[in-house]
């Protein structure tokens, strides 16, 4: 599917399974943050919108303002974090390089990269709407991972 000409009927009758809206106070400078801390590719980019890509997974960043009769931007805070509470983790993103580029774009490191007990290194980090995404790597590749 050509995410740049598709319609947004058949855009929307396509998903599938688990999806993910972000509400953001400004679709530019988040699809730019996700784009340069994380390489999550934006299509269909507009002041209104923007169709996120990591992987095979798919996700939506939504400007306030279409959600205008929805119930939703009632229980927005007016400043401050929107996403407390929920962690958008990517498993395939290297947590060091994730936080470094964050950091030199002024972003929010809540957690450097750190090895965790359950296998993985990962970083918290906060982006301009405070979502917290949680780039991360298996700290050692598991038997079945390697040759």
């Amino acid at each position: 599917m050509d995410f740049e000409t598709v319609s947004p009927d058949v855009f929307g009758r396509s998903l599938r399974g688990l999806g993910l809206n972000l509400l953001v106070r400004d679709v530019a400078r988040s699809a730019a943050f996700l784009r340069h801390v994380f390489g999550i590719a934006t299509h269909r980019e507009s002041a209104d919108f923007a169709i996120a890509a990591y992987g095979a997974q798919l996700f939506q960043l939504h400007a306030d303002a279409t959600y205008g009769s929805h119930p939703l931007p009632g229980l927005l805070p007016e400043a401050g974090a929107r996403g407390a509470g929920l962690e958008i983790r990517l498993y395939d993103t290297d947590p060091d390089i994730a936080a470094a580029r964050a950091e030199a774009a002024g972003g929010v490191v809540l957690q450097p990269a750190t090895d965790k007990p359950h296998g993985l290194r990962e970083a918290c980090i906060l982006d301009p709407d405070g979502y917290a995404w949680v780039p991360s790597r298996p700290i050692h590749p598991a038997k079945e991972d390697t040759p």
